[in-house]
């Protein structure tokens, strides 16, 4: 088969690097020219817009910013719609609402097409690595014809139909963004009543507080570089769609809505290009304290290919 893929950002490109690294033949395709290069140079082919993507390729997978991007790639001039989609996978990969991925899966399948939504979890270092956890809805044989692509990029965890994956990474997100901001809490908490942050970190590990955010984004705050791979602006983006889906749903949301409040904060302070757990930044900062630890912190985005 050969792969398109479109979207080319920091997990975009180190995913579409592994699909290649697989030894697909590939289309790519980014609204920034500049970001192709790291494709084009080990043997991937530029396109020209999505609709040029769809017809050269067999399966294309989108992992874009959010749910106006994608659905450019799919109504806008150019886009998906605009051409054959006949026997094509599309394979989503983007944090994005529910309900909007739903009703573009019916169009593109009114058309002859095969949709599949896999949104991922991890950090920018599980891209590189290729072994990032995505939760992949659609039916069976489409999943089964695409496995070998998804299982290019990480772990293929089947969540049923088509749109579960997308309520899958949402509350996901929320959970995950929900933690990160309570870590700040415990930090600062812990410190001014006289424990050391390395020695509270080493023993929350593997306990009952335990999460992948405290054990992978914690050195970020202890190297006071806040992980910019994932920036303010996409915490907002996703906490956003978080609330959409839970005012869909009509659930109580008291802890998620502070969650966002204590983001936009960050952002507001900090900028939206600053890393995530600058969340935990504002609660040092009011203190008075930094939570600097000395060690060699392996930055996320530095992570190499297990093949390099």
């Amino acid at each position: 088969m050969i792969v398109g893929f479109i979207g080319l950002g920091m997990m975009g490109r180190n995913a579409a690097l592994n699909v290649r690294r697989a030894g697909y033949d590939m289309v790519v395709f980014d609204v920034r020219p500049e970001a192709l290069a790291p494709l084009t140079a080990v043997g991937a082919q530029a396109g020209a817009h999505p609709a040029d993507v769809l017809k050269r390729c067999d399966v294309v997978v989108t992992m874009v910013f959010g749910p106006k991007e994608v659905e450019q790639v799919v109504r806008g001039k150019d886009g998906f719609l605009s051409t054959s989609c006949e026997g094509k996978y599309w394979i989503d990969m983007t944090t994005s609402s529910p309900k909007l991925m739903r009703e573009l899966a019916k169009e593109f399948e009114r058309k002859g097409g095969h949709p599949v939504d896999a949104p991922v979890t991890g950090s920018v270092d599980a891209a590189i690595r290729g072994d990032m956890p995505m939760f992949v809805g659609g039916t069976d044989s489409d999943i089964e014809t695409v496995r070998p692509i998804i299982e290019a990029m990480g772990q293929l965890r089947k969540v049923g139909e088509y749109g579960n994956g997308y309520v899958a990474k949402l509350v996901n997100n929320q959970l995950w963004k929900i933690h990160a901001a309570a870590i700040g809490e415990a930090m600062v908490t812990a410190k001014l009543a006289g424990l050391d942050p390395k020695v509270w970190w080493d023993v929350m590990k593997g306990g009952a507080a335990d999460s992948f955010v405290l054990s992978h984004d914690v050195p970020s705050i202890f190297a006071g570089h806040y992980d910019p791979s994932f920036p303010i602006a996409l915490c907002l983006k996703d906490l956003g769609l978080i609330k959409e889906l839970m005012d869909e749903v009509g659930t109580r949301n008291e802890l998620t809505r502070a969650t966002h409040d204590r983001f936009k904060e960050a952002g507001e302070r900090y900028g939206l290009g600053a890393g995530e757990m600058t969340v935990c930044k504002i609660i040092e900062d009011d203190a008075g304290i930094d939570l600097r630890v000395e060690g060699d912190w392996v930055k996320p985005w530095e992570v190499t290919h297990p093949g390099e």
